[in-house]
């Protein structure tokens, strides 16, 4: 009989972030006794942050589901699985077949989920979607697209080459928040620090002092939505300085690199600087150290793309390292030798096949903007979606749009989730998959934008409870009962492990998943090396250097250079290290601390508008309006309010014990659902007009 009270120790990755890092994890049965770092992980070293704890909060949550749900009209009514997924794919078919159109729509743990990536295609035929709805359209399709058509593949990532370069410019990025993002780089903080030792420099430019901003070697201001001034003015600068110098990348250019500089020299330096808020001689400045041939670095993420100008300024940025020869460089930016490679077992992406019903906007690597989704079903009409199904997603909270008023209009929702959330709150049903440390884990999309070319598969931590299903059997078996109950062929159930077991025999490294299995920490295969011009998926073998869009999408932009209102406030969102968008809030572990839901005001505008630290505020745009209390602070630049993602746990319905204490605001109700990048349909999250005041208090009578 095996002792109970015996604790044992098991090596896995925790996946609640990109940076996948190595943690040990010590259980008493069912209990876990702790969490730390492992020292001997390949990629992290012992690093971990703060939410490798919650891992045994999101395992033991009382508010956790254990059994499907279904909506009656007294509450929740919890029933058996066979029944759920029965009565599931009979209202779909009844739906379909009524006219309704469904929907997928897929939240950010997908991305960090490889077993549930092995089904979902099953599901879109069992549904007939020809595209879907994610988190990707409020954060990186502008990364993918100009990958897409510059590179030839939507997933050939620009990895930075952190461990060795000598400078690194930052825009609009919080690593040390974030744990890298579109980056798998764990311990970022260490390796912008040996940055340092080596002698290099780290400068970031955002419109608030983030904790990255607070250890660089320089801070600048920028005003939100006006990277794109920037970019331009650098490469500008480079150019009258005569810097401009690809190196061996020179014969992988196409003729677009000669366009493309044509475009950009019919700007000037100076109405740039003036516009974006950086002063000319600091531009220069930053162009010389990126030209000066050392290894250089440009790294620009959420604060460049979720912008209307967002696919414009990730190609200013691809532009840029391939002006200074940094493009497949050691200590540049380097495209990966994944052990099992996506860009080659997937198609390069599309885009425009055809168009959203609502908006008329182009398709997106088979997606249409999140954005849209909430008026697609609120506006009746041939195609509108009756029917939506959502994979571990919260788009009531992440994504702008009157989530609360179109969701109730649904013939028929499923929510397949852990809780009952902003968006959940409104399914019909709620199918729940297992805890956390039940599952298996392989960074199948991560581990191809990782720092080094590494492998690491995680076994279960946990036996599942009886009775548990894990998301990506939620997901198979919803999809047959979905194609039974329309008459059509149910396939058989692939199991994950036995795919990726098949994806790894393919793999030109010649690793068996037997033998990642034997080796927790993970394996090392080494830093990236050159790739190009090998690794192009372009016909051509060549870098397509001027995506027509992009260039008509430059031309157009000439027109932001006329000066913004200077006493027009803008609204940009904030990370902490302890929250991971909307789906962590319920961590006991994470919550605690002081309130970081808060409205960060620079001194200026505090004062201004009468309002100290503590105030209460209502802060309105042209959508809504929000009230929460004042930070004032000189973090955060002049004309600039910060309010942070993901919070909001107060809405209708929502069950989650935890984070109602200190539920927050949507900084989504603020942000405008029309407001997208108009060639990616990525929201636009940064730099929303808004309005600010004080709040009265009423005094209480004594």
């Amino acid at each position: 009989m095996a002792d109970e009270s015996a604790t044992t120790i098991h090596a896995r990755t925790c996946h609640l972030c990109e940076a996948n890092c190595g943690v040990l994890i010590e259980v008493q049965g069912r209990k876990v006794v702790s969490i730390k770092g492992n020292p001997d992980h390949v990629l992290s070293r012992g690093h971990i942050c703060p939410k490798a704890t919650a891992l045994a909060d999101l395992q033991d949550d009382p508010d956790r589901l254990r059994r499907p749900v279904k909506r009656t009209e007294s509450g929740w009514e919890e029933i058996d699985w066979d029944t759920a997924f029965a009565e599931i794919g009979a209202r779909m078919a009844e739906v379909t077949e009524g006219g309704g159109q469904p929907a997928l729509y897929m939240g950010n743990p997908n991305a960090h989920n490889y077993a549930t990536g092995t089904q979902t295609g099953v599901l879109r035929k069992a549904l007939g979607v020809r595209t879907l709805y994610s988190a990707s359209t409020l954060d990186q399709i502008p990364h993918q697209l100009v990958q897409m058509w510059m590179y030839g593949h939507n997933a050939l990532f620009p990895i930075p080459d952190i461990d060795r370069t000598q400078f690194m410019l930052i825009i609009g990025g919080n690593p040390l928040a974030s744990n890298g993002s579109v980056w798998t780089v764990p311990d970022v903080k260490k390796r912008l620090k040996a940055v340092q030792a080596r002698g290099g420099q780290v400068v970031v430019v955002d419109p608030r002092r983030t904790e990255t901003a607070k250890i660089a070697d320089a801070h600048y201001f920028v005003r939100p939505g006006t990277d794109t001034a920037l970019l331009l003015a650098l490469l500008k600068a480079l150019d009258e300085a005569g810097l401009v110098a690809p190196g061996r990348l020179e014969p992988m250019l196409d003729e677009g690199w000669d366009a493309a500089w044509q475009a950009i020299r019919g700007f000037e330096v100076a109405p740039l600087a003036a516009h974006c808020g950086i002063d000319e001689s600091v531009i220069r400045d930053l162009a010389a150290k990126l030209g000066s041939g050392d290894p250089a670095i440009v790294y620009g993420r959420m604060g460049v793309s979720v912008t209307e100008a967002g696919t414009l300024n990730l190609w200013l940025i691809q532009l840029l390292n391939i002006a200074t020869g940094n493009l497949d460089r050691e200590g540049g930016v380097m495209f990966s030798s994944p052990v099992i490679d996506l860009v080659a077992g997937a198609g390069p992406g599309t885009y425009d096949r055809f168009r959203s019903r609502i908006g008329n906007r182009p398709e997106v690597i088979s997606e249409f903007p999140s954005a849209l989704l909430p008026e697609e079903i609120a506006t009746p009409g041939e195609g509108q979606i009756k029917a939506l199904v959502v994979i571990s997603g919260n788009p009531a909270l992440s994504a702008p749009g009157a989530w609360g008023e179109a969701l109730p209009q649904l013939e028929l929702m499923v929510s397949i989730d852990m809780y009952v959330t902003a968006t959940s709150a409104h399914a019909h049903y709620i199918l729940p998959p297992c805890g956390p440390l039940e599952k298996d884990h392989y960074p199948l999309l991560l581990g191809p934008i990782a720092i080094r070319n590494y492998a690491d598969y995680s076994a279960p931590t946990l036996p599942m409870e009886e009775g548990a299903k894990a998301d990506w059997e939620i997901v198979a078996e919803l999809a047959r009962a979905i194609l039974a109950a329309k008459g059509e062929a149910v396939p058989n159930i692939v199991p994950p492990r036995a795919v990726l077991a098949s994806m790894l025999a393919r793999s030109d490294y010649k690793v068996t998943l037997e033998e990642l299995e034997a080796n927790p920490n993970g394996v090392d295969f080494g830093p990236h090396v050159e790739r190009l011009p090998e690794r192009l998926q372009t016909p051509d073998k060549r870098i397509a250097c001027a995506p027509p869009l992009c260039l008509e999408a430059l031309e157009q932009w000439r027109v932001h250079l006329e000066a913004m209102p200077a006493d027009q406030l803008l609204l940009i969102g904030r990370r902490h290290v302890r929250n991971n968008n909307s789906w962590l809030h319920n961590s006991p572990r994470l919550a605690k601390g002081p309130d970081r839901c808060t409205a960060m005001i620079h001194p200026d505008d505090a004062a201004a508008h009468g309002i100290a630290t503590g105030d209460q505020v209502r802060v309105t745009s042209r959508v809504g309006s929000v009230q929460l209390a004042a930070e004032v602070s000189e973090d955060v630049m002049r004309g600039v309010i910060s309010i942070p993602h993901g919070f909001g746990q107060d809405k209708p319905g929502t069950r989650l014990s935890v984070a109602a204490r200190r539920p927050g605001v949507s900084l989504n109700d603020l942000t405008d659902p029309a407001a997208m990048d108009p060639i990616s349909g990525n929201a636009v999250l940064n730099g929303t007009p808004v309005m600010l005041e004080r709040v009265e208090q009423a005094v209480a009578a004594e």
